[in-house]
């Protein structure tokens, strides 16, 4: 199986529209949606009895499409049946393994893809959590992603900003020092679009710069929350013609810090102009 989704659009995507592979219907108006990404789901949002007629549906559907895919933890007795439905596939993006707990886990799933396709890491519990920085520094790992309805029925956690902050600073912490991309948070259950807007406010103040999404209208809402606004564009504008693209005008240390998040700002908006 090869891969051809490059490193940037994974690292960048803002929405991964999770959708249950039951009918090629329901997985081509996900495909029609503002998400930046459709993740095949054959985990959670598809019953035990109905894994196997997934499997068929993602399969046909990715003959003819492109998307990712999330499958069955390690220890889940389907996380080789839906290793197996993947091959020879080319339109397998990307792997979201659920209940990612360890390194070891994600090593024996990238075995099994032959090292060729791009991991996403998806934790879940306070083992996941705990062990997050050897998770994200696992080879073919591009994000790590944050389950938070399965870390709370694991933690007792309640679903409060203040409550998740942790767990999700771990994770941030864990891909600055893995060097890969921010973690791509929980999904929002509201289908009120000022709660889905608030939501995504608090992904985006934890650093996270991504965010799984459930319905296809919570995509567009999540896109704008996570992408540059124009006023910071103007700001950044406004710093690289102060300080010099090659920060010529630096006149003191909070320049520097300044310089290099208005250009972050402005590569960042290109390439989802060019991408999305």
């Amino acid at each position: 199986m090869n891969s051809t989704v490059t490193p940037t659009r994974a690292a960048i995507a803002r929405s991964w529209l999770l959708v249950p592979a039951r009918s090629s219907e329901e997985l081509d108006r996900a495909a029609k949606s503002p998400a930046d990404v459709v993740v095949l789901d054959l985990e959670d949002g598809v019953p035990p009895s109905g894994k196997a007629a997934a499997r068929v549906v993602a399969r046909e559907w990715l003959r003819h499409r492109r998307g990712w895919l999330r499958i069955n933890s390690r220890t889940s007795p389907s996380w080789r049946d839906d290793l197996e439905s993947l091959h020879d596939l080319e339109g397998v993006e990307g792997v979201v393994l659920a209940k990612s707990e360890s390194p070891d886990e994600v090593a024996a799933t990238a075995d099994a893809l032959g090292g060729a396709v791009p991991l996403i890491a998806l934790v879940e519990s306070a083992r996941g959590i705990a062990r997050a920085a050897e998770i994200a520094a696992s080879p073919h790992v591009v994000r790590l992603a944050f389950g938070r309805g399965d870390f709370r029925r694991d933690t007792g956690i309640a679903d409060t900003p203040l409550a998740l902050a942790h767990a999700r600073s771990q994770l941030v912490i864990a891909s600055r020092l893995a060097d890969i991309a921010a973690p791509i948070d929980g999904p929002c259950l509201s289908t009120d679009p000022t709660r889905i807007l608030a939501d995504a406010a608090i992904t985006a103040e934890m650093g996270m710069t991504g965010k799984l999404c459930l319905r296809p209208e919570q995509a567009s809402i999540t896109n704008d929350a996570l992408s540059p606004t124009d006023d910071e564009v103007t700001w950044a504008e406004q710093v690289v013609a102060r300080l010099g693209a090659s920060g010529s005008g630096i006149e003191n240390g909070s320049d520097l810090p300044a310089l290099q998040r208005a250009r972050n700002l402005l590569s960042l908006r290109a390439q989802l102009d060019s991408m999305w």
